[in-house]
């Protein structure tokens, strides 16, 4: 398992191509190797890509407009190629799908776009918050993906903290689903009074030597840290997982 940084973390240092540019200077100078890439401004597919391979970064992982992903499939998958990266995430089921009412749309509509990006050799990876744990009608909206979609047409991006803040178990849910688990999200959650907080790796309450070890066991491939909020600088939150997790063993 390798460790790359979620963009998103930094995403105010990120909407120019000369901060895309700076920014992702420092992730490379932390120690990381892999990227995702969400929430960056204007930049040109190549001129991303060669900035990235002139760090020797490489794009594991991204998260993309689902509208794109419905109604301009082939174009994403080829600019996915341009980037030489095999997984196109969709950070959330939009909100039209999320009730029995509308639900079984998100899988006629996403199932013929997953079934093509399975075709060019690519998965799509959906990432969960808590909501898809909300038990709707006797059964989770995340068991419900599980059905809907093979392993070979979704995978899934696990986020550790929303799984913890939904209430369920991280390492139960990662056995679960062991066989969709290329690429995860790692964020640890604290507390300051009665207020659940973001954390780095390591630094909150969470199992993470448990958490780690069931993710070895699922062979997971990318371990991507992600702080949506942070206490300090974004850039210290994502040095201090790296290193807490680097002391572990993991690069």
């Amino acid at each position: 398992m390798n460790l790359g940084a979620q963009l998103y973390t930094v995403r105010s240092f990120l909407q120019t191509e000369k901060d895309i540019r700076r920014t992702l200077q420092k992730i490379a100078e932390i120690g990381y190797t892999t990227v995702q890439v969400s929430a960056l401004g204007p930049i040109e597919l190549r001129t991303l890509k060669e900035i990235c391979d002139e760090l020797s970064l490489q794009i594991v992982l991204t998260h993309t407009n689902p509208d794109r992903i419905l109604n301009e499939t082939d174009r994403v998958i080829e600019e996915h190629d341009i980037l030489e990266c095999n997984y196109i995430g969709i950070g959330a089921m939009p909100d039209k799908y999320r009730g029995l009412d509308w639900y079984s749309y998100f899988a006629e509509d996403f199932g013929e776009a997953a079934g093509r990006i399975a075709e060019a050799g690519k998965l799509l990876m959906y990432h969960n918050h808590h909501f898809e744990f909300e038990k709707i009608d006797g059964k989770r909206l995340i068991e419900r993906l599980i059905e809907d979609f093979s392993p070979e047409e979704m995978g899934i991006t696990l986020d550790t903290y929303w799984v913890q803040a939904a209430g369920a178990d991280v390492c139960e849910w990662i056995d679960i689903l062991k066989d969709r688990l290329h690429c995860v999200h790692l964020k640890d959650m604290s507390v300051q009074g009665t207020q659940q907080v973001m954390a780095p790796v390591m630094e909150g309450n969470m199992n993470f030597r448990g958490i780690l070890k069931a993710l070895e066991k699922a062979n997971t491939k990318h371990l991507l840290i992600e702080q949506d909020v942070c206490q300090t600088s974004p850039f210290d939150c994502l040095k201090a997982s790296y290193d807490n997790l680097a002391a572990l063993g993991y690069r």
